[in-house]
């Protein structure tokens, strides 16, 4: 079983002002932004992580480097810490000519519409379609997942849509309900892949204590089996 800890960036001054960052560089945390991405980073610490895989922006890197901190600190104690790896296929949806507009003037697009109701159609004008953007960000997941094994827990930091997108994946939803899921700042979401399917642990976690998520070599491996009656929590 491998365990995901899908973390979104901390706030940005886009974020607070409305505006569609995108992929525009030099957007960085605000304040607030850096504030979460450290409370963040303190929960994370809690969990020995196998690595941490970045989207290239500089809103992620800071907040991958603050959970690198978190870990750093927890080394002084015996454990190793982990590398920051960057993964271009976590960036932020490419908006095209959407990128550094305003929310509330997009929303008076005709294409407004269809991102909310029927995303999987949806191509930006001189950027990506939402269906490309899914299948990148599940493909690094699966790459990943096969890489660290299948006893690592590990770190992915990115974006709202992005998570949003692996999270449908993982629910078994098609693109065009998720819009259902919700992904504040500095939240943390956490996948557990199995042989056959992956169990959606926790979703837009924004205060909740990770040190249950480590794995205890007296567990068994986890069943690919979905307990029927909802089981007692463990895992």
């Amino acid at each position: 079983m491998t365990t995901v800890l899908l973390v979104r960036h901390g706030r940005t001054a886009s974020n607070a002002t409305g505006v569609l960052a995108g992929r525009s560089p030099g957007v960085g945390l605000d304040d607030t932004g850096v504030d979460q991405a450290m409370k963040a980073a303190e929960r994370l610490a809690a969990l020995r992580l196998e690595a941490i895989v970045s989207s290239p922006l500089e809103r992620t890197r800071e907040t991958a480097e603050a959970i690198l901190a978190g870990q750093r600190r927890q080394g002084a104690r015996g454990r190793s810490r982990p590398e920051i790896h960057l993964d271009e296929r976590l960036i932020e949806c490419d908006y095209g000519a959407w990128t550094g507009r305003e929310l509330k003037d997009l929303a008076r697009d005709p294409l407004w519409k269809v991102v909310q109701s029927h995303p999987s159609a949806v191509v930006f004008p001189e950027g990506e379609s939402m269906s490309q953007m899914q299948a990148r960000a599940v493909a690094a997941i699966r790459a990943w997942n096969a890489r660290l094994g299948d006893r690592a827990v590990y770190a992915v930091v990115s974006h709202g849509d992005v998570i949003k997108a692996i999270l449908a994946d993982a629910l078994g939803m098609h693109l065009d309900q998720f819009q259902r899921i919700q992904v504040d700042p500095a939240s943390v979401s956490v996948i557990s892949y199995t042989e056959t399917r992956p169990f959606v642990v926790r979703s837009n976690d924004i205060g909740g204590d990770l040190s249950g998520l480590a794995p205890s070599s007296r567990r068994r491996r986890r069943s690919s089996d979905a307990p029927v009656g909802g089981g007692n929590g463990s895992r």
